[in-house]
């Protein structure tokens, strides 16, 4: 598919921001809204199109803002609602858009409507969230899990039934069949809106209707002891309802209320499943989040097939995208190599579709081991020493060399790592070779070639550690040749032309055709038809 029109999320580059890491401006350790202005210049700089920001809603902090207790107010750790009118403005200035979290499966507990609900079994909220009886026994009303460890269900003293919430206990879900809640979840959707942002990311899109029967969950016979405690049962009852596409197209109504906006879902699931949530003839979100990525087999066919396959399931006039990294998972450094990382940016940077970057990727940073008195992430401490705690890929960008690598004046709410002093904006920006250099030659040679961010995708090769494939735009053409193993290779077929952009930025001009040598972990560039020097 050959698109000549396109949206500024199609042809875009969007950038995850984790706010409580990216800078802090008033000393407490914690990241803020005032940081994220002061570093718009940078990701202008940069040359990205849209910021992701993770909530920066009030809320009392037991998952990090992902328990909202106020879906209409910044939380004060993070500033105002002025600073946040601020970040807008100055973000549209430099002709960046802005994206919010939008977290509907759940509030917190200190929410006001579920403490309205909790309060008696009459009150006009009680079915705002999901309760029922004790089951037989007494226990809870069936099996359902919590994502973090134990059961998805907490007893109630006072009204003698169980509510349930697929996170935290402290995450009580929204009841989404109850007209109220969505009229009141839209209305929090149309408040940031009207505020001018462009666009929300979905938090856990899949989860917001559950079963109305309230069946048990299936045992999982694929689940071993050791493995994470919430994949003991398939959630077929809890999560990707057919009901769900109902709630996605009244949440994608209320965004084209508005011009030229962005609905994401994040949505983890299978292919067949993922590509259901662009809905009925499109009318679901934009860009049900593509993690294939994250998690895939670094192996050049595996990657290949992936490709061709995700290709092949798109709906007609689905837009493709790609994740490499996000605050939920290991850093792509840490997965791969810091070698294969840069591979893996080309890769991500060329495929046909909207790429998300994820912040300090860009400069290699990696997972940052943390010491047991510093972990935060409530998912580590329900269910330790398995590995699933995601402090380590939240840790504080690294500007420059020095105290906290320049993200804060004091002690930071994460560590920062022993590396930061070389792994680091500053020393980057100023060495020709290093990674900051190829991610901004990367969205520089994306931004200005059609071929890249609107056209089309053809597979050439996947062979042994080598993937080649092709991008075209109205007789522009350019072969990208991806080395992902730790040997040298060789790419065949390869047609007639000359690098334009290396991994490691030193073959720029070189004449191409055929059979191409590849260095061990290295990609290349090709623009088809152009003389080399």
């Amino acid at each position: 598919m050959t698109t000549h029109d396109t949206r500024w999320w199609q042809h875009g580059i969007v950038y995850q921001i984790y706010p409580r890491s990216f800078q802090d401006t008033d000393g407490d350790g914690i990241g803020d809204l005032a940081g994220i202005v002061s570093r718009l210049d940078y990701l202008s700089w940069l040359g990205v199109d849209a910021i992701w920001l993770s909530p920066v809603f009030p809320s009392p902090m037991k998952d990090f803002g992902y328990d909202i207790s106020d879906f209409c107010a910044i939380h004060p750790i993070f500033g105002t609602l002025d600073e946040f009118d601020r970040l807008v403005t100055e973000a549209h200035r430099r002709g960046m858009r802005l994206i919010l979290d939008y977290v509907p499966n759940h509030t917190s507990d200190q929410h006001p409507w579920f403490q309205a609900s909790r309060s008696s079994r009459d009150d006009p909220k009680r079915d705002w969230y999901i309760w029922r009886d004790p089951g037989p026994d007494g226990g809870p009303p069936n099996n359902w899990l919590s994502t973090f460890g134990g059961s998805g269900w907490e007893f109630d003293e006072a009204t003698g039934q169980y509510y349930y919430h697929a996170f935290l206990k402290e995450q009580p879900d929204l009841n989404w069949r109850d007209p109220e809640v969505v009229r009141a979840m839209h209305d929090a959707l149309r408040f940031w809106l009207d505020r001018g942002v462009d666009g929300f990311r979905v938090d856990v899109l899949w989860h917001l209707i559950k079963d109305d029967r309230f069946r048990d969950n299936p045992i999982n016979p694929e689940w071993r002891p050791g493995h994470d405690p919430y994949q003991r049962l398939v959630p077929v009852y809890t999560t990707d309802r057919p009901e769900v596409l109902d709630v996605v197209a009244g949440l994608r109504s209320v965004v084209d209320e508005y011009d030229d906006r962005l609905l994401i879902g994040e949505i983890y699931l299978p292919l067949e499943r993922l590509v259901a949530y662009y809905g009925t003839d499109l009318e679901g979100v934009h860009l049900p989040f593509n993690f294939q990525l994250v998690e895939a087999p670094w192996h050049a066919r595996s990657l290949a097939r992936m490709i061709e396959d995700y290709e092949e399931a798109l709906p007609p006039g689905g837009w493709p995208n790609w994740v490499l990294g996000n605050h939920d998972k290991p850093r792509i450094a840490s997965r791969v190599g810091t070698a294969q990382a840069r591979v893996a940016a080309m890769m991500l940077l060329t495929l046909r579709g909207t790429p998300t970057m994820y912040y300090g990727d860009e400069i290699g940073m990696h997972d940052v081991p943390i010491p047991p008195d510093r972990i935060q992430d409530p998912f580590e401490k329900n269910v330790p020493g398995l590995g699933l705690g995601r402090d380590p890929q939240r840790t504080p960008m690294q500007w420059e060399p020095g105290r906290a690598a320049g993200f804060s004046t004091a002690e930071p709410w994460l560590p920062v790592p022993g590396d930061a002093d070389t792994v680091n904006v500053a020393t980057q920006e100023q060495a020709p070779d290093s990674m900051l250099a190829l991610y901004r030659n990367l969205v520089a040679l994306r931004r200005g070639e059609p071929a890249l961010n609107r056209g089309s995708f053809v597979r050439i090769e996947a062979e042994g550690d080598v993937l080649v494939y092709l991008r075209e735009h109205e007789g522009r053409c350019f072969a990208v040749l991806l080395n992902l193993g730790d040997e040298p290779h060789e790419a065949h077929g390869v047609p007639a032309g000359a690098v334009v952009l290396s991994t490691g930025l030193d073959r720029s001009g070189e004449p191409v055709e055929g059979t191409v040598s590849l260095h061990a972990g290295e990609g290349l560039i090709v623009e088809v038809g152009r003389r080399g020097r």
